[in-house]
């Protein structure tokens, strides 16, 4: 009595429990994937976890401070920090890196003796601003201004300029107050690093199999090649998203919005799934499957980069497969949104990610289908 066939499933576990053996048995990516988490994980720690948006500024005399500290509270979007120095020399130390008559400052304004009285007779007042070679250029700007707003409001002249509803209009989403700490900033980065080194991992493995046509061999039994397809796109979601999640737990990154976060997380290792099966599929020996890999993997990093830099990304660069996957991870980790806020970019990602791991099931079975 002839045994009865196992299962399309059973095969499709049999041959994901053969790559896994086969993976934790590659030292090589064993080791890469170690010091891959271990490096992330202590440059996310080694990241400020705060941000800091106050300019200190400092005012020669000391007497005049409290009228630029009250300019600072009527307008707190500023964000000054107002500090009084006696002199000009104390002021010049402070700005240079602190001096002994008072803590250090970005910026400092010396003003006249008789500051309050020219402006008040309209005389021509002379101001220095001081600033450290460390400050942006748009701030040094700035602070000229606020030297001359400091002259309007002692001196009672109104403002020749309204502006409209009294502010200005910011088009797109305002940060102003609520920015995210570098820390913050690099984790979808760091997240996605990781993803890649899974991804490269599962291409090394289709491209040894390829060549020593095990792959081959192993549509000979039972299993079809869609039992084989599909287990290797398991192996490659399964490495990839065990490895995030890891990485999310060693660096407490499991925050926010968790089933947002967890289906950001398994729509990335869906996408890299599909690059690894394209890569590895295409690649002849293990060099050219990881010049393959780090060239389709490359351009898909440009969103995760764009994310440390403040302000929208570029049209080019959100249709970019990676960039619904990286504000899905932004949105949920770091501002707590659910799945129906961030559902354009989980949409995007899912259309990507499937599109994507389309064309590697096609390319790895054409592959195995001719060799």
């Amino acid at each position: 009595m002839s045994r009865p066939l196992p299962s399309r499933a059973a095969l499709v576990a049999a041959i994901v429990r053969k790559d896994l053996l086969e993976f934790s048995r590659d030292r090589l990516w064993v080791a890469l994937t170690t010091v891959a988490l271990v490096m992330f994980a202590v440059v996310f720690w080694l990241m400020p976890d705060r941000v800091d948006e106050t300019i200190r500024v400092g005012v020669a005399p000391a007497s005049l401070a409290s009228v630029l500290g009250q300019l600072a509270l009527e307008g707190a979007e500023i964000g000054l920090d107002v500090v009084g120095f006696e002199s000009e020399e104390a002021l010049r130390a402070a700005v240079m890196g602190g001096g002994e008559d008072g803590p250090s400052v970005q910026v400092g304004l010396a003003l006249p003796d008789a500051f309050v009285l020219r402006v008040a007779t309209r005389q021509d007042v002379v101001v220095r601003v001081y600033v450290g070679v460390t400050v942006p250029i748009e701030v040094r700007g700035a602070m000229t201004s606020v030297a001359r707003e400091l002259a309007f409001v002692l001196s009672g002249a109104a403002f020749p300029v309204t502006l409209e509803g009294g502010d200005v209009i910011v088009l797109g989403e305002d940060r102003a107050g609520d920015q995210l700490p570098l820390r913050e900033r690099v984790r979808p980065l760091l997240v996605f690093f990781v993803l890649i080194t899974e991804s490269l991992a599962l291409a090394s493995l289709i491209s040894a199999e390829v060549a020593s046509r095990t792959l081959s061999a192993i549509v000979v039994t039972p299993a079809r090649i869609t039992d084989l397809l599909t287990a290797k796109g398991l192996t490659g979601a399964l490495l990839a998203f065990s490895q995030g999640l890891l990485l999310l737990l060693i660096t407490r990154s499991l925050v926010g919005d968790v089933p947002a976060l967890l289906v950001a997380m398994l729509l990335g290792s869906v996408l890299v799934s599909g690059i690894a099966l394209l890569t590895g599929s295409s690649g002849r020996d293990f060099m050219g499957t990881l010049f393959l890999g780090v060239a389709f993997l490359i351009p898909l990093m440009i969103p995760a980069i764009a994310l440390l830099f403040p302000g929208s990304a570029s049209a080019w660069v959100q249709v970019l497969p990676s960039y619904g996957v990286l504000q899905a991870l932004v949105g949920a980790a770091s501002y707590g949104r659910g799945v129906v806020e961030l559902a354009p970019y989980l949409v995007s990602a899912a259309a990507w990610a499937a599109a994507v791991f389309a064309l590697g099931w096609w390319a790895l079975a054409r592959k195995v289908a001719t060799a």
